[in-house]
């Protein structure tokens, strides 16, 4: 099949000026002007006027959990309440139409934006859920509160507070529990309804981050298998040390992803060198040591199987650096390379562990917006670690040094959208950190293909695959330039690079999503 796309405007390095592009069999064939573009309509079974509208590589969301991503798109969202009494007041309401035996497990809530300052005690749960079973996983996923119901699951296990909150260990044992609790038939409904969602926000493809603590093991098959009926592409990751069985009965890319080295600071459970600003006896949890990171990395390297980490303090990221350092002893640094092991979220890092993960080769999955979301001197992260937050999420120190970037979501964390996080990275509150918009879509098409240790897609160029999206801009088109002595934005077309939207006028609409020549979104009547 042959589909020409004229009359717009086409992101492609190999024609920075090309506003037409065929595609036949799920390939791209040819890229150029209109007026080259005719030859091309003979034949074709689809020719589009895009009328101006843009085309560029599919997003690759890097980093996401797709059955939490479902759930909060399906059930109950705490994201965005607005106090512990509106939280507990959408509970109350989701509950109210549930059977007595149902089980709600719910994420989003994030107590830094409470007047009360605080998370729901098991007593109110309760009342709010009629005594159901119930758990409210904070925002970033490393702590949690449970209901009276499921108090049993956690009380022996450490992390477990007789208010109801739930961390670490504890934390972990309910999400077993739910994991049992909650059947592969709904699983499978909040899986597509995630990936859904990413085809309609312009992601074709993504890395699934499972690990014991956040899923059963047997979710994993539901993930592919919807992905391949909806056409997204995914990658398949699961964090759990010395699984190597695993590998090939799960098609997994890699032991990696949410393998934690710590947890989070939104938790207080990232592993700090110095304690929080905010509680000055508690530095956090490292629950990895350098030996224990070496032992996995060198293990996976001597198997040629890409290993990773969650790492998120600056303690844990001394551990991770040391443990790489370790295993370049032992294997040497051309075989670190050669695997391309990754990193997630990697958002307290220094100069010198920043050299170390560009010396070994190791690809960092970051979340851009979470600068946006939590940075800043008024946000979560400055309340947590004081003014050590201008040093987090460094994206131009990380990218200067040549580490490879690849940009995802974390969702259910932040919500799925590809230039959301381009934007987030391109206006980083430390100004310093800030990357060019070019950049950043980079970091979030090719190199999520990269960090899958895939290099030629992300691009749109002859002989690549036809894996694209369409879009509906009101922005200008403009080339971003990083030099601030300068205008920071340009229109001039002998620039010589491909333009993106100004993102500073609005996110654009996605019209069509493309994998593999395959269209896995499309925005009624938009070609019409």
């Amino acid at each position: 099949m042959r589909t020409l796309l004229t009359n717009g405007s086409v992101y492609s390095p190999a024609d920075p000026h090309a506003t037409a592009i065929a595609f036949d069999d799920g390939v791209v064939t040819w890229l150029g002007d209109d007026t080259g573009a005719s030859s091309y309509a003979d034949g074709a079974d689809e020719v589009i006027d895009l009328d101006g509208k843009l085309v560029t590589p599919a997003f690759v969301d890097a980093h996401v959990h797709t059955a939490g991503a479902g759930a909060m798109l399906t059930g109950l969202d705490l994201a965005g309440s607005t106090s512990l009494t509106d939280a507990l007041d959408r509970l109350a309401a989701f509950a109210a139409n549930l059977p007595e035996d149902a089980v709600i497990d719910s994420a989003g809530w994030d107590e830094t934006t409470w007047p009360e300052g605080r998370p729901p005690t098991t007593e109110e749960l309760d009342r709010a859920a009629g005594g159901r079973r119930v758990y409210l996983s904070r925002i970033d996923g490393h702590s949690g509160v449970i209901s009276s119901a499921l108090v049993p699951v956690a009380k022996d296990q450490e992390g477990y507070d007789e208010t109801g909150r739930v961390e670490r260990s504890a934390n972990h044992a309910v999400r077993d529990a739910i994991g049992d609790l909650i059947g592969p038939d709904q699983r499978r409904q909040v899986i597509e309804a995630a990936l859904k969602a990413m085809a309609a926000k312009g992601i074709g493809a993504f890395h699934e981050m499972a690990a014991p603590h956040i899923g059963p093991l047997w979710e994993l098959p539901i993930v592919r298998e919807t992905a391949e009926q909806l056409g997204l592409a995914a990658t398949l990751y699961w964090g759990e040390p010395g699984a190597f069985e695993h590998l090939g009965t799960y098609g997994l890319a890699g032991l990696a992803g949410d393998l934690n080295a710590d947890g989070a600071l939104g938790s207080r459970t990232a592993a700090l060198r110095e304690p929080y600003a905010d509680r000055a006896d508690h530095r956090g949890h490292a629950y990895l040591t350098a030996e224990q990171i070496a032992e996995h990395v060198i293990a996976c390297t001597e198997r040629n199987v890409q290993a990773g980490f969650h790492c998120i303090g600056d303690q844990a990221l001394d551990n991770i650096a040391r443990g790489f350092e370790l295993a370049a002893e032992k294997v040497g640094v051309q075989a670190l390379v050669a695997a391309r092991h990754r990193l997630e979220h990697v958002e307290m890092v220094d100069e010198a562990t920043i050299a170390t993960l560009a010396r070994c080769g190791v690809v960092a999955s970051v979340q851009p917006m979470f600068d946006s979301q939590w940075g800043g001197p008024d946000g979560m992260y400055a309340e947590r670690v004081g003014d050590r937050w201008q040093g987090m999420n460094p994206f131009g120190s990380l990218a200067r040094a040549g580490v490879v970037l690849a940009f995802g979501s974390d969702a259910p964390v932040t919500e799925l959208g590809g230039w959301e996080a381009v934007r987030a990275a391109a206006f980083h509150h430390e100004q310093s950190e800030r990357i060019t918009v070019r950049a950043a879509f980079q970091a979030h098409t090719r190199g999520g293909w990269r960090a899958a240790g895939i290099d030629d897609a992300g691009v749109l160029a002859p002989s690549t695959a036809a894996t694209y999206a369409i879009w509906q801009s009101d922005a200008d088109l403009v080339v971003q330039t990083p030099d601030t002595r300068v205008a920071a934005w340009s229109t001039d077309p002998r620039a010589g690079v491909p333009v993106l939207p100004d993102l500073s006028q609005g996110t654009p609409t996605c019209l069509r999503t493309v994998v593999g020549g395959r269209v896995v979104h499309e925005a009624e009547g938009w070609s019409q």
